[in-house]
């Protein structure tokens, strides 16, 4: 083929010129810079390669990364990894082989995404993430996505939706607005995780987490600022109670202070009361754990403009239809195994004698009556996280049977960008509160924060301000707030909850 044939063919005398007569009119003084930005304007984005690798995720876990090629740049996303996979959540791909990262290795999964995956995208313009997505769950073909694995599936997700906001030459967020029928983005209030508790922690505290949501911050900054005040108040106060070694972190940024070494034995603590309002209530380590995040937030000056939030995940200590308070004790007294409604009565009273807004995962997964119960009661934000799994069916039940009032959206849980943007239509349509959430092995991508503030979630909990893959997350949307023109609020900001 000769040269004029090639470009007869391409159409490209007519289109360089276009390009000239552009540059002339822009009078720009750089114009083969110009002439290069209108060319590659002209040509449409389609993905020419997917390219997957192995690395570690914070807990030094193997996880996958993606690099998504078109012929306009190249877009990287990595996925986060959950603690363990719950039933009816979608499921990550491993290797299995103990003898390789402890069984945990994911070279499966990024051999599904480098040959199958790529392979079925290659061509597809990068803006139609929803044809993406769906073409990713055609291939797997299973409910849960184990055939390539929900790790495979959900970092090309993101690494397309990049793709496609570069395409468009808008900020991610602003895409993943579009892509949900949004028109105005919000930043979201942070949930900071400030003590780690549960499974995750060698002390006596029952509750995975105690957070705090600077509710009275107008703007992103202003909230970052109180959290991170706070947050190091705390670091003192925990020092001066249990001394240096209490200021250990857990995987997610929260302080892990040997709250039974303040308390007395187990057996004994029925004997320790705290007198509030003439009742008469025992000193718990739960209690003591609100107590010193109580005292930081006290020495900060924010007391009207701070609220606390419990994340219980009640499944990990239920026994049967009993919930074990004491589960991480050796020494186990027996005056904490509640029932259902000991359980309610116990958040009632907390929700009464400290500035409680929210509580995450209050019973186990399948306690739906005692969920409804206590929802109803109004007392504060009930946010599902077990008892939903970002699943669909789950979060269609719990609308119907008001079993709470707030999805934690986990989007590996999920597996696709456009199955996370259609559960948050679900929650926001039923008046719910959307809170965006990390999970324990996080990596240095920050899709969540552009997720959070594109669909409104309001609330975004990322781990404690400490930790540079727990931090990028709040970085991110404090980066974004210059062109966001709506405040700082949410949904539970606007309700008594956080008055």
């Amino acid at each position: 083929m000769s040269v004029q044939e090639y470009l007869d063919k391409h159409m490209l005398s007519r289109k360089i010129e276009d390009a000239v007569n552009a540059a002339v009119r822009a009078k720009t003084p750089d114009p083969v810079l110009f002439i290069s930005n209108h060319m590659k304007k002209a040509v449409s984005s389609v993905i020419t390669k997917v390219k997957a690798r192995q690395i570690l995720d914070s807990r030094g876990i193997p996880t996958v990364e993606v690099d998504l090629y078109t012929n306009k740049g190249v877009f990287r996303a990595s996925v986060p990894c959950g603690d363990s996979t719950g039933m009816y959540e979608a499921v990550e791909l491993r290797d299995g082989d103990k003898g390789t990262y402890l069984g945990n290795a994911v070279t499966k999964a990024v051999k599904n995404i480098n040959e199958k995956i790529s392979e079925a995208l290659v061509g597809m313009d990068p803006t139609v993430q929803l044809q993406i997505d769906q073409a990713m769950i055609d291939l797997d073909k299973t409910e849960k996505k184990s055939e390539l694995g929900a790790n495979a599936i959900l970092a090309v997700s993101i690494a397309a939706c990049r793709a496609g906001a570069a395409e468009k030459e808008v900020p991610l967020y602003k895409h993943i607005a579009d892509l949900s029928g949004k028109t105005n983005a919000i930043l979201p209030v942070p949930a900071f995780t400030v003590i780690s508790g549960g499974k995750h922690s060698g002390n006596s505290l029952p509750v995975q987490d105690i957070m705090i949501l600077p509710t009275g911050a107008v703007r992103f900054e202003e909230a970052l600022q109180m959290g991170s005040e706070t947050y190091h108040h705390l670091k003192a106060v925990i020092t001066e109670k249990y001394g240096a070694n209490g200021c250990n972190v857990g995987e997610d940024g929260g302080f892990v202070p040997d709250i039974s070494r303040q308390v007395l034995p187990l057996c004994l603590t029925i004997l320790v009361f705290h007198i509030i309002d003439q009742r008469t209530l025992p000193l718990t380590p739960v209690r003591e754990g609100l107590d010193i995040v109580r005292e930081a937030i006290g020495r900060t000056g924010y007391n009207d403009k701070i609220k606390i939030g419990i994340g219980v995940a009640a499944t990990e200590f239920c026994i049967g239809t009993k919930y074990d308070l004491e589960f991480k004790s050796p020494n186990k007294s027996g005056q904490n195994f509640k029932s259902g409604e000991d359980m309610i009565q116990m958040y009632k009273d907390l929700c009464i004698d400290y500035p409680i807004a929210s509580i995450e995962d209050p019973f186990d997964k399948e306690d739906w009556e005692h969920s409804k119960r206590f929802c109803g009661l109004g007392l504060c934000q009930v946010v599902g996280d077990d008892l939903l799994m970002s699943n669909p069916k789950r979060i269609e039940r719990a609308i119907h049977e008001s079993a709470c009032n707030s999805l934690l959206l986990k989007i590996n849980q999920i597996g696709t960008v456009t199955e996370a943007v259609d559960v948050v239509k679900m929650a926001k349509e039923a008046h719910w509160g959307v809170v965006v959430s990390q999970r324990f092995g996080e990596t240095n991508d920050c899709f969540i924060a552009d997720l959070a503030v594109a669909l409104g979630a309001g609330q975004i909990k990322a781990g404690a301000p400490c930790r540079g893959e727990r931090v990028a997350k709040y970085n991110q949307p404090n980066a974004t707030a210059r062109p966001v023109v709506e405040p700082v609020r949410s949904l539970v900001r606007r309700s008594n909850w956080f008055n």
